[in-house]
């Protein structure tokens, strides 16, 4: 692993110093509580890079979608980042504690984002991580305090072991990308063939990085961010297959030929935030100013919304949303 680039080192030092405004997530009861790992790494270039996932396609949320590592909270004691650390470690085999992490790597605890309101009515709380190389001493390190020989890379050290229930394959993405209207470095000349690199993209799935548009949600207009992340010049770990007794042939899997995931929803503004936080600066696409959904969060709290059971009959309506935002 690269020492971080100057860049780098910045953004790391803003997310450690963030300090979110007052949350809504305490309020909100068990059942409503979730939080997701913005992971973060370096490259070999000394880039930040983030840790995806695409979900099982049986799942019955958001199934084949591209997330976050995370999940619902298990106790009114834990902590976001200790539910996001717990389902990490349950999704992709993250260990849950530095001293069963391969030396010389750790796991740093930057900063919490402000909750956001997923569709399903949850409120989920964004807790930011860096994955690094600890540091050594400063007569043998670099200025950003981490070892200037040579690291084992992090995908070739940390190999996930994936929960086939949950997880269809992780991959990563350049993290300051999710400012940009365009893929990060100029796209390789490509055949075919998708290990020469992400210039060619099967049929139907756009070849650029961005595509974002604006919708109506929750009486506001929301825009919609869509990204399309290169994955043929990298590592996508996929569970591995069960040795067992012969048993019928499966469908194919549907990430088989892709050059691109499309990260979309609210994982892509989520990223988009994180971003803004870390490297200072806006999106050059057009965008929310607000990060995360805590008043309005708030505002569903105070007319009895978001309690601990969702019956049949509690969709959320316009009129919900017109009495809430009058509070």
């Amino acid at each position: 692993m690269a020492a971080l680039t100057p860049a780098s080192v910045k953004a790391i030092a803003r997310l450690r110093a963030y300090r979110p405004p007052p949350t809504q997530y305490y309020n909100l009861p068990l059942t409503r509580r979730a939080a997701v790992l913005i992971l973060l790494f370096a490259d070999r270039a000394g880039d930040l890079r983030v840790v995806l996932t695409m979900r099982a396609s049986t799942l019955k949320t958001y199934a084949g979608q591209a997330a976050l590592p995370g999940g619902k909270a298990d106790s009114l004691s834990e902590t976001p980042f200790d539910t996001a650390r717990r389902e990490a470690y349950e999704e992709i085999g993250l260990p849950l504690s530095d001293a069963k992490l391969p030396p010389p790597f750790r796991i740093e605890h930057l900063c919490q984002l402000p909750a956001n309101l997923a569709r399903t009515e949850l409120g989920v709380r964004p807790c930011v991580a860096f994955l690094s190389a600890n540091p050594t001493p400063a007569s043998s390190s670099t200025a950003t305090g981490y070892p200037s020989a040579t690291v084992p890379s992090i995908e070739g050290t940390l190999i996930p072991r994936l929960d086939p229930k949950e997880v269809a394959a992780v991959f990563t993405a350049p993290f300051r990308n999710f400012l940009r209207k365009a893929d990060e470095l100029p796209r390789r000349s490509s055949s075919a063939s998708a290990e020469q690199g992400p210039g060619v993209e099967p049929a139907g799935l756009p070849a650029e990085w961005y595509r974002g548009g604006w919708t109506d949600w929750h009486e506001s207009r929301w825009r919609m961010h869509n990204f399309y992340v290169p994955v043929a010049g990298q590592t996508v770990t996929k569970p591995r297959p069960k040795i067992s007794r012969p048993s019928p042939p499966e469908e194919a899997d549907p990430l088989d030929g892709l050059t691109r995931f499309r990260v979309f929803g609210m994982t892509a503004r989520i990223l988009v935030d994180a971003a803004r936080v870390a490297y200072d600066e806006e999106p050059e696409f057009e965008h929310n100013s607000h990060f995360g959904d805590e008043d309005m969060i708030g505002w569903l709290l105070k007319i009895g919304r978001l309690t601990e059971r969702k019956g049949e009959k509690d969709e959320l309506t316009r009129d919900h949303l017109r009495k809430a935002a009058k509070i």
